[in-house]
């Protein structure tokens, strides 16, 4: 039998290849063992002074104390936090350009918007969770509601006469009064605001019945009592209202929160995804951050990259059902 005319490799060649790969690795890995040697910027996808600029100055400075460089929080607002995020999928994977993300561009920009400029699963590397933050449904003290139950009853005697409030269409208290009315079998009307503080004061008036808001927004009116406070959106009760009860307690399964969390670019080395997940999860716990976070009405969380994913996807899949039941469209 012939053998088969295969060409010589000398050793010589083959060794160049295997010290080539070894070589590359080993680069790879004193480059993210060195990371950080520059400073590193936080992209908040929102305009200054907002929730999500507060955190990001928050965590920045205590990375910054723990690697010696400078974290730059950048604000890129548009788009409902699509701008911020596009910047981030579109930069080097580094990691010196990170994203404080939400379900804003994250989760429903992705179902709502008919194209945007990033896969939100492929174009990002998750980092980690940094907080939970419910949402509390407020009524107008006019409103003869206490609890989720009493709002049901109203309003199925009263079917599309109720009138809701949001800070805009498509956004998460708008989504969240949409799943409620779904799994209770209601129907009120969707009064969308330019923001929540306009929101409010129609609701002091009494001429806007309800709304889901942000609970540090929010708190200062339920202490005044310009507000009457009946739930929140989060399966287990808020730590910053102890006293008020879970929409789950009322309609079963109901967990629908805000959050917030770390991302980066596509392909990010893992060992430095690896370190920031484990800083932000060392940060959030500190006792000054965590009491600050608390005080606002957040949860801190910090946790894996996986857990970040699978937030994410279940997110996703929620409000692709609810805006397709709802039939929202983006303004």
């Amino acid at each position: 039998m012939k053998s088969a005319n295969i060409p010589a490799v000398s050793t010589a060649r083959i060794l160049h290849g295997v010290a080539a790969v070894a070589l590359v690795t080993i680069t790879a890995s004193a480059s993210a063992q060195a990371w950080p040697t520059k400073p590193i910027r936080i992209v908040v996808p929102y305009a200054a002074g907002g929730p999500l600029d507060d955190v990001a100055r928050t965590i920045g400075v205590r990375m910054s104390e723990t690697w010696g460089q400078t974290v730059v929080v950048d604000n890129r607002g548009g788009a409902g936090g699509s701008l911020g995020a596009e910047m981030v999928a579109r930069a080097a994977p580094d990691g010196y350009t990170i994203l404080l993300g939400n379900s804003g561009p994250m989760t429903i920009n992705p179902n709502l918007m008919k194209k945007i400029p990033y896969d939100a699963v492929k174009d990002f590397a998750p980092i980690s969770l940094v907080l939970h933050s419910p949402m509390v449904m407020v009524v107008s003290p006019t409103l003869p509601v206490k609890d989720v139950a009493g709002l049901v009853k109203l309003a199925r005697a009263r079917p599309n006469e109720l009138n809701y409030a949001s800070a805009g269409v498509g956004n998460l208290q708008h989504l969240g009064m949409e799943s409620v009315q779904s799994s209770a079998g209601i129907r009120m009307n969707h009064v969308p605001y330019k923001g929540a503080a306009p929101a409010f004061i129609d609701i002091f008036g009494g001429r806007i019945e309800l709304m889901f808001a942000n609970i540090v927004g929010a708190l200062p009116h339920i202490k005044a009592g310009k507000l009457r406070a009946i739930a929140v959106s989060s399966a287990k009760r808020a730590t910053a209202l102890p006293d008020i009860p879970s929409v789950g307690e009322t309609i079963k399964g109901f967990d629908m929160t805000a959050w917030m969390g770390l991302l980066g670019p596509a392909s990010m080395p893992k060992d430095i995804v690896a370190r920031i997940s484990s800083e932000v999860t060392r940060i959030v716990q500190l006792p000054d951050v965590r009491s600050r976070m608390l005080g606002q009405g957040a949860e801190p969380a910090g946790g894996t990259p996986q857990e970040l994913a699978d937030l994410m996807a279940r997110e996703t899949a929620l409000y692709a059902k609810i805006i397709r039941a709802s039939g929202i469209q983006a303004e």
